[in-house]
């Protein structure tokens, strides 16, 4: 039975528990304990705080664990990022009271920065000197208190950082976002191997969209160029020799012109199915 880390609260505990229940996993979080166990999947699942999960998956004390890149950079863990996650993405933004004369980023390296992740501040700054002060949250009032003149918070939208006065300047310091991580030793076992597995399973899943119509002999070739499919598509012949069945994947985000050109075409009964999970 091998061991996985899950969010316990944030932007990527919801996510990260619903992903592992299209899975099969039986990952609930119960208000009394901090773990629970799937038995049919030999997983023991723990509710840690997303921060701490890259120093359990590091020291091996986790086998595997979700949280963000942010998070396990920050950390300097040794844990092996095995699989992205479609969600929890967000940005590390620097910011200045909008009247503020700095223009570039660069120019604020000797001035004194809040964050809630310094090492990923020094490191983009290449200043392990640099003043810096650290804060568990609310980041973004620490220049209206006086104790920083600029900050580095997490952001989304930006909606927070203008609302308290402060103005973000150049790119980004860090993109980041969930991900599946493991101990270098045990991301190659059979348990994790299989989470693995089921994950990728259900992201492709998410990410297209099965599509079946009829269409004349005629235009069969036509219409297989209009939906390859990830191999190729599946054509039957119908009672009807003058017709076949198609089957095939396609790209969520682009299935509703694909059957607007299928229709188009001259197909007939074009049929949308959503696809639970897929091995490929």
């Amino acid at each position: 039975m091998i061991k996985v880390a899950i969010p316990n609260k944030g932007m990527l505990s919801e996510p990260a528990i619903e992903l592992l229940k299209a899975c099969g996993y039986k990952a609930s979080k119960s208000t009394k304990s901090l773990s629970s166990i799937d038995l049919a999947n030999g997983i023991e699942f723990y509710f840690l705080r997303p921060n701490d999960i890259p120093m359990y998956v590091g020291n091996g004390i986790i086998d595997a664990g979700i949280t963000g890149l942010d998070f396990c950079a920050e950390a300097l863990s040794p844990a092996v990022k095995i699989l992205d996650l479609p969600f929890g993405a967000s940005k590390h933004r620097i910011a200045v009271p909008e009247q503020s004369k700095y223009q570039k980023v660069d120019e604020l390296k000797n001035l004194r920065i809040a964050t809630s992740f310094p090492g990923i501040v020094r490191s983009y700054f290449k200043n392990p000197n640099m003043e810096l002060v650290t804060l568990e949250g609310a980041v973004e009032i620490s220049v209206g208190l006086g104790i920083a003149d600029a900050v580095v918070d997490v952001v989304e939208t930006g909606t927070t950082l203008k609302q308290a006065g402060l103005r973000i300047l150049g790119e980004p310091l860090f993109l980041s976002n969930a991900a599946l991580f493991a101990h270098p030793n045990r991301q190659d076992c059979t348990e994790v191997s299989n989470l693995v597995r089921r994950l990728e399973g259900k992201l492709l899943a998410m990410s297209y969209k099965m599509v079946e119509y009829d269409v004349p002999a005629t235009l069969l070739e036509k219409a297989c160029a209009t939906t390859p499919g990830l191999e190729s598509p599946t054509v039957a012949p119908l009672q009807n020799k003058n017709w076949y069945s198609v089957k095939a994947m396609v790209k969520s985000e682009d299935v509703n012109n694909v059957m607007d050109k299928l229709q188009d075409l001259g197909c007939k009964g074009i049929l949308l199915f959503n696809i639970e999970s897929a091995r490929v």
